[in-house]
């Protein structure tokens, strides 16, 4: 295709684009669906230009013009509790869901290896001892024991509020680096997920066989829900990103990392809201002795199903006999 073909196919568009910019800088207000929409095509028009060397006076303008919209839909909007309840009800779910494929990867290699050493620990105790320190053995039999004043609590914390800042530190971090290794090819995440499924499965494996299956099943129980999904959608989100770089189509490397870590980033931000509130259920209600595990079994399954629920079916776009009027589509 010459640029001149290109230019009169995708002219109509960037029009389009520049008149919704416009009317945004001159009154601030604007369907923030549509200018997304049309910024993300132009992004696409922009890569493909330079990758074909097109004429300077073309990227150039495509270059404005992207910018001018970054500027609109990132900078002016990303704050506010308007932007922040979208982000919630219908961004991250979406971008949970554009995911499909990696997320079914991530889930897989993070699944098999935690039910696979769960299973081994379970049959043969004495497999745990390849991958942890007796001394470790020894302090998980100890936060889950009968004797425990709080389950899950480490021998040197005080209180709860101590080891929610531990549960935040240790949870974050353990979802960036899930995430931030995909940039090597998508190996650092694969590796991430297999090892802390493997970590996980043999730790509940013993633990079920050494006689605590009750104590540390309705600890995991209702937290679990938030923090292996997350995990899960942080591996996901990674592989994406190894993607990108194995397979970048017609985009170079870099800009198909770009694009691959402009769609990431927005899963990421709902793994931290996530990973946030698993921190704060983990230490102030799995934690908790006073709590019958029934009820904790309970409050787990609706947690599971709300999760589910949540990622499955938030802010798809309602499904009427008519087309949409206006608007972006989706529920509110």
């Amino acid at each position: 295709m010459t640029p001149l073909q290109f230019e009169e196919m995708h002219a109509p568009l960037w029009a389009e684009l520049e008149a919704e910019v416009g009317v945004a800088e001159r009154k601030r207000k604007f369907d923030g669906a549509r200018l997304a929409t049309l910024y993300r095509r132009v992004c696409e028009h922009l890569a493909l230009a330079q990758a074909r060397a097109y004429p300077v006076h073309m990227t150039q303008r495509l270059e404005t013009l992207t910018q001018s919209a970054h500027r609109l839909i990132y900078r002016r909007h990303d704050y506010g509790m308007a932007r922040l309840g979208r982000l919630v009800l219908v961004d991250f779910p979406e971008a949970v869901r554009a995911h499909g494929g990696f997320l079914l990867a991530a889930a897989l290699l993070f699944t098999l290896p935690l039910l696979l050493a769960g299973f081994a620990a379970w049959h043969d105790p004495g497999f745990i001892l390849h991958l942890l320190g007796a001394d470790q053995v020894q302090n998980f039999e100890h936060m889950y024991g009968d004797d425990a004043d709080a389950f899950g609590r480490k021998r040197d914390a005080d209180d709860d509020w101590t080891m929610f800042g531990y549960y935040i530190m240790n949870n974050i971090g353990v979802g960036f680096r899930c995430f931030a290794s995909g940039i090597f090819a998508g190996v650092g995440s694969a590796f991430f997920l297999l090892f802390n499924g493997v970590q996980a499965g043999a730790v509940g494996g013993y633990l079920i066989q050494a006689g605590h299956g009750q104590n540390f099943c309705s600890f995991v129980v209702t937290h679990g829900a938030f923090e292996l999904t997350a995990i899960v959608l942080s591996g996901a989100a990674g592989l994406r990103l190894g993607h990108a770089w194995l397979a970048p189509g017609r985009h170079t490397r870099l800009e198909s990392l770009r694009l691959a870590a402009h769609h990431a980033v927005v899963v990421i931000y709902g793994v931290v809201g996530m990973l946030l509130i698993a921190a704060a259920i983990e230490a102030f209600w799995s934690s908790a002795r006073w709590v019958a595990p029934e009820v904790k079994y309970g409050v787990g399954a609706a947690c599971w199903l709300l999760v589910l629920a949540y990622l499955g079916w938030q802010g798809r776009p309602r499904r009427t006999g008519q087309a949409p009027q206006g608007g972006d589509g989706h529920a509110r």
